[in-house]
């Protein structure tokens, strides 16, 4: 009996070379060439600001005056970390910027998650009505002064949490993208877990929000990023400094050092207001540039998943 050796497996891409049947264009090799180069410069652009914030936040104020400061600190120094650190002040705001966003986003996410998804129910009676609602919000507001009115006055939130997390609870532009996303999402799915006995708030919280995951870390990531740099609802309704955010602390400390410093004198007073924005803006976007990298992956897909519907 004569058996027959089985064949190899091919290489493809040896037969692909030889066959002819995938074979790069001129044009298309160029296309990537120029891609690649257009990418790296577009990521040189992008990353030279931070890389300069950075040397100036580390360089001394000779240097930074004379605009000698471009990728390396020149002058190593260190001053404005240690006015900026050491005092307690500063780490109190800091503690209060990280609960404002905390129950900030979980509220937002709440009141966002729930609101989308009765939206992208077509049987819901009014449906129309509260999508009409929410888009009006986006072209029309009250105005400063009847908000500070309802705010400060009416609900009495002056000096209080809710005064900074509760205004910017809703992104309508976050609703409609997770409304959309609800939409696309398969009817099969709850059928079959309301045949199961799944109540409506059972799929929700069981069936839709687990195979959401995409969808709700990149809304946790605008809704954070968002109250972190709030400012301007405490600049409002606050008076007490120990309930400040940090993004308030840091404004006054620019101010203070813009004019005439009282955090320190003499030639160290000259330093803090030389790199004191630098100094600044870096302790203020660190904690996120530190989140982002654990949902980028979720980022792309997320949105693209909320805005395209088909």
């Amino acid at each position: 009996m004569v058996t027959e050796a089985l064949p190899s497996k091919p290489d493809i891409a040896h037969v692909r070379r030889e066959t002819g049947v995938i074979r790069e264009s001129l044009g298309y090799r160029t296309f990537r060439v120029v891609n690649a180069i257009v990418l790296v410069l577009i990521c040189i652009v992008t990353l030279y600001p931070f890389v300069n914030l950075v040397a100036k936040a580390f360089s001394s104020e000779g240097y930074i005056a004379a605009g000698e400061v471009n990728l390396i600190p020149r002058g190593f120094n260190i001053d404005t970390f240690r006015a900026v650190m050491g005092d307690g002040l500063f780490w109190t705001n800091y503690g209060n910027t990280f609960l404002y966003t905390v129950v900030g986003t979980i509220i937002a996410m709440v009141i966002t998650t729930t609101y989308a998804y009765a939206l992208s129910k077509p049987h819901l009676k009014g449906r129309t009505f509260f999508i009409g609602i929410a888009v009006f919000t986006m072209f029309f507001g009250g105005g400063l002064i009847p908000n500070y009115i309802l705010i400060a006055n009416t609900l009495g939130w002056r000096n209080s949490i809710w005064a900074v997390v509760v205004p910017g609870a809703l992104s309508v532009f976050n609703l409609l993208v997770m409304k959309s996303f609800f939409e696309s999402f398969p009817t099969e799915l709850e059928e079959a877990a309301a045949i199961d006995g799944l109540s409506t708030y059972g799929i929700f919280f069981r069936i839709v929000l687990p195979l959401s995951k995409a969808v709700l870390a990149t809304m946790t990531l605008f809704y954070a990023v968002s109250q972190w740099n709030s400012w301007f609802n405490a600049f409002l309704f606050m008076d007490d400094k120990s309930l400040f955010p940090v993004t308030i602390y840091l404004r006054n400390l620019i101010a203070a050092a813009t004019g005439t410093s009282e955090i320190t004198g003499g030639g160290e007073a000259v330093q803090i207001a030389s790199n004191i924005q630098a100094v600044t803006m870096l302790l203020t976007v660190l904690p996120i540039i530190c989140f982002y990298p654990f949902i980028q992956r979720y980022f792309v897909s997320g949105v693209m998943l909320g805005s395209v519907k088909g």
